[in-house]
Order: structure tokens, then C-alpha cells, then sequence
């Protein structure tokens, strides 16, 4: 059989289809609701009449939460699967429809990638820090902000450039990657991994998501406010379609003619740029399958302290990385450079997407990209079966205030107010602070949580230097 990283879209999918039959069949065995048996035999715990739990065992609940991250992150494997196909095809033939295909490829791509952050915070494959100082792929995969002007060509315009070079000049690179043949006469693994955060400056960020997202779209350059200015315009990074152009119509910008290898190397680094993304995510993926899956294995086998990484995750989500660093901090200094997918002006997708990673860990159920469900076990069946029914609903609850207000700011975006103009004074404000009540709200419920079933875990609220 074939390496999944070899495996082309068609191959994943096939065994993506394995995966959820298998997957559905596990997960969703032990309490469907309907029948009567009381759950110490390890099929069911419900009464079978009125649906109400009545045993569930924590390593039911951790168990579930390890398919469900499988299922996520294979998910993730296989839309960047796809969206290396449409870069390909793009780089291959530069059509506004390629062009338009390969944008949205990443957007899709977003989706259930943006569900699995709550498996962060855990030391697990994706974000474990060894003493020899190896790291997980998270960093990778989806740092941010990143400092573009290291890639390519920028504005010139202090006014509309805001953070985009290096984040501290003294070790900034002076040169970008796509535009210096000399220094970098060859775009591959090797050159673009090997200028990832150097200088140890964390603002040169050369690989995953939002690198490929900057060189689809470009730079949001919608100004700052100033003294002529009242608002931005509502539009995100707009890369004209020649800037792919290799056959004597090459850009680094509209107007701004180039040799076509420049727009060679460009296409070249977005397919090293996924290549790098596949082969991250797959490392990901190996590690929580099930069966063979070594961390899978450890995980399900780590009783107490495998749920107490479940609830640390959801609620160091919630409160320092979503609330504090992803809107809090772009609301108080009203910059969209500091917003997560600022060039895309996709951000409202990832704070939904987050939030909803949260909700889908409380609630055990997750639904692939096929549109199948896997579910199982929840610790909301749990927080029941321990005798906590008014928190197991205030938690509930909270979860789902988070969302409805989550999905205020998505139907925004939609509509033609992204997440840069909610964070300005005297638009919506009041709509982006609400998402962070909710969510420091949620982290309180999370807290007690934890109390309630007697596990330990480190501060929820340690991801942040802002205060909420």
C-alpha cells in the first residue's frame, strides 16, 4: 500500500471511507440511546426510554476524543491533499478560474483544520517540545503573524504595510526568498524550512497555511485609519493572476513587470510550501491513529490524566490562545495584521471554527468532511453519570453562547463586514467583545469542570500576556 504521503486525492479518499465506516462503528457503539441496558457491560449506558445517561466511563470519553482527532486530522490531510492538486494546476495553467479554484481549496482546507487547535496544549503530536529542543509541527503548519516581506515583494507604503516586515530589524533578512536568485538560486524543502523563525525572530514564518494563504492573495492592503480615512474597505488581499504568469506577462504586482522566473519560483514555492504542509499533517495523522498509533495508544490508555489534557485543551483554547491572542489582541491594538488570517480575511472562519473545536470535544461528535458523524462517549455524559447534572448543562450552555456569538461574527464577514472592520472603534466592537465574554465565560464553566471530576491540570489562562 502506498505511503499516505505518496497517496493522491483519490487514494486518501478511499481510505478516508474506511476510516469513518470503521471509525462510526467504534465510536458510536457504547451509547446510542436505545436500549436498556445500564452500561456495566460496556454497550449502552441509558435507560431506553427517556435518553438520560446513566453510566459512562472516563475511558469511554477519552477514547472518543481520540477518534474524533484522528477523524479531524485526517480530514486536515486530505483537503491539503486537494489543495496541493489545485496549486498545481493553478501553477500549471494560470486561469482566473484556477486562480479562483486554488483560493478556495484553502479555504476548505481551513475548515476542519480550524477544529482540531483544541488537541494543542497536550505535549502531543502536534505541539510536543522535547528537551533536545524538537518540536511539534504546529509552529509549521500555522504560525502567525507572519512577516511577508521575507517571501515577497510587499508594499512600499509605510501607511498600508503595517507589520509586514521582520519583527525586529536587527534580524531581519533584507532580501525576500522569491525575488533573490543569488542567495537563493534554488526554492525547495531545504531553503524554505531552513529560514523558518531564523534570526529567532518569530515574525519569519516561511511555511504552512497562512505562507500559501499570502501568496494567493497577497496583502490585505486596506490602510490604517488616519486623519483621511474613516474606515477600511471590506476587501481582502487582491494578487493579480499574473503574478503566476510564466509566459512574458510576469508581475510582482499589477503594473510591475518581471522576468518569468520570478513568477516560476512563485509557483515553485507554493508547491513546496503544501508539500511541507502534507508531510507535517501526516506525521500528525500517523501518530493518533488507532491500533498502531503510538500516541493514540498512550492517550486511550492514560485514564485520568488523558481527561484532564482533554479539558486543559478546551479551556487554554478558550481563554488565552481564541479570546486573548486570535481577537483580543487585534481588538485593542485595532490591527489587522495581528488577526489570524489577515491576508484572506478569513479570520471570522477560524474564531468560529476554533470555538467550534471546543464544543465538539464537550459534545463528542464531530462531522467529517464527507459530511459523516463521529460521535461517541462526551463529557457531558460524563459530568451526568458523576451526579454534576446543573453543571453539565451550565457548561452546555455556555458552549453554546460562545457559538451563537461566534456565528455573529461569521454571518458578518459573509455579508460584507470581515473581522479588520469589527475590531475598529465606532463600527461593531460590541459584537467582537461579546465572543470574548463568551469565552471567558465558557472557561469559568470549564474550570468547574475540572473541579468536579477531580483531575489536575496546569492554568487554563497562561497563554496570554493580555488582559481580557
Amino acid at each position: 500500500m502506498k505511503g499516505i504521503a505518496n497517496m493522491n486525492l483519490k487514494d486518501l479518499t478511499k481510505v478516508s471511507a474506511a476510516v469513518v465506516l470503521g471509525l462510526s462503528l467504534a465510536a458510536c457503539s457504547g451509547d446510542d440511546g436505545k436500549n436498556g441496558t445500564n452500561g456495566t457491560d460496556g454497550t449502552n449506558g441509558t435507560n431506553g426510554t427517556d435518553g438520560k445517561t446513566t453510566f459512562v466511563a472516563r475511558a469511554d470519553v477519552i477514547k472518543t476524543n481520540a477518534n474524533i482527532a484522528y477523524a479531524s486530522y485526517s480530514d486536515s490531510l486530505i483537503t491539503a491533499v486537494a489543495l496541493k492538486e489545485s496549486l498545481d494546476t493553478l501553477v500549471a495553467n494560470p486561469t482566473a478560474q484556477n486562480f479562483t479554484d486554488a483560493k478556495q481549496a484553502w479555504l476548505d482546507a481551513r475548515e476542519p483544520y480550524g477544529q482540531t487547535e483544541v488537541y494543542r496544549f497536550r505535549e502531543g503530536p502536534i505541539d510536543f517540545e522535547n528537551a533536545d529542543g524538537t518540536t511539534g509541527p504546529e509552529g509549521a503548519i500555522n504560525a502567525w503573524p507572519l512577516g511577508e516581506a521575507l517571501i515577497d515583494y510587499i508594499s512600499t507604503s509605510p501607511a498600508v504595510n503595517g507589520n509586514a516586515f521582520q519583527e525586529d530589524d536587527s534580524r531581519a533578512i533584507s532580501s525576500n526568498i522569491i525575488a533573490d536568485t543569488t542567495t537563493y538560486p534554488i526554492i525547495n524543502k531545504a531553503t524554505v524550512t531552513g529560514l523558518f523563525e531564523t534570526n529567532e525572530d518569530e515574525r519569519n514564518v516561511t511555511t504552512g497555511y497562512h505562507a500559501i494563504e499570502f501568496l494567493l492573495w497577497g496583502q490585505d492592503l486596506n490602510a490604517d485609519l488616519g486623519s483621511s480615512q474613516t474606515t477600511r474597505d471590506a476587501t481582502a488581499g487582491n494578487r493579480p493572476l499574473t503574478d503566476f504568469n510564466t509566459t512574458g506577462g510576469c508581475t510582482s504586482g499589477t503594473g510591475n513587470a518581471m522576468a518569468d522566473n520570478i513568477c516560476e519560483r512563485r509557483g515553485q514555492y507554493l508547491q513546496v510550501a503544501a508539500d511541507i504542509l502534507i508531510e507535517d499533517l501526516t506525521t500528525v495523522v500517523k501518530a493518533w491513529e488507532p491500533a498502531t498509533g503510538e500516541h493514540y495508544k498512550t492517550f486511550v490508555a492514560g485514564g485520568d490524566a488523558s481527561l484532564a489534557l482533554i479539558l486543559e485543551g478546551m479551556g487554554r483554547l478558550s481563554y488565552g490562545e481564541l479570546a486573548g491572542e486570535r481577537i483580543n489582541v487585534a481588538l485593542i491594538n485595532n490591527s489587522q495584521e495581528d488577526e489570524h488570517s489577515c491576508f484572506s480575511d478569513n479570520t471570522h472562519r477560524d474564531i468560529y471554527l476554533n470555538a467550534k473545536g471546543v464544543q465538539n470535544s464537550f459534545n463528542a461528535s464531530y462531522t467529517r468532511v464527507n459530511g459523516e458523524e463521529i460521535s461517541g462517549a462526551s463529557i457531558y455524559d460524563l459530568l451526568l453519570t458523576e451526579g454534576h447534572p446543573e453543571l453539565a448543562n451550565q457548561l452546555r450552555g455556555s458552549l453554546e453562547a460562545t457559538m451563537a456569538a461566534a456565528s455573529v461574527i461569521d454571518t458578518k464577514a459573509k455579508t460584507g463586514m470581515p473581522f479588520d472592520l469589527l475590531i475598529q472603534s465606532g463600527i461593531d466592537q460590541e459584537n467582537v467583545i461579546a465572543v470574548i465574554k463568551a469565552l471567558v465565560a465558557q472557561t469559568d464553566d470549564i474550570e468547574e469542570a475540572i473541579k468536579a471530576l477531580n483531575v489536575t491540570t496546569n492554568d487554563l489562562r497562561q497563554d496570554t500576556e493580555e488582559k481580557i
